[in-house]
């Protein structure tokens, strides 16, 4: 049982070190607004277009920032998932 401990720790440290490297870019308007964000889902960087400023629709660029963020935040979900399986060979739980 303690092997067993050990090993599961074993991976997850190894896990916790792939999502660290990971940087995933999310974007929205078609990449007038671009998020960057790590395997942790920390956001990195924002960046936006000076265009989208130009129309002072101020909903709009909520709503681009809004998109780009969920973008990013699916596609470091969809990483974690691959990286989980490569590292552990097993599908991730509840995804």
């Amino acid at each position: 049982m303690k092997n067993m401990l050990r090993e599961a720790q074993k991976l997850q440290t190894k896990l916790m070190e792939e999502l660290r490297k990971i940087r995933i870019e999310g974007s929205a308007g078609g990449g007038m607004v671009r998020i960057e964000m790590d395997g942790e889902q920390n956001v990195l960087a924002v960046k936006i277009e000076p265009e989208v400023f130009e129309e002072k629709d101020v909903a709009m660029v909520e709503d681009l920032i809004l998109a780009a963020l969920n973008d990013a935040k699916k596609k470091v979900a969809d990483k974690t998932k691959e990286s989980f399986q490569s590292i552990t060979g097993f599908p991730l739980p509840g995804m």
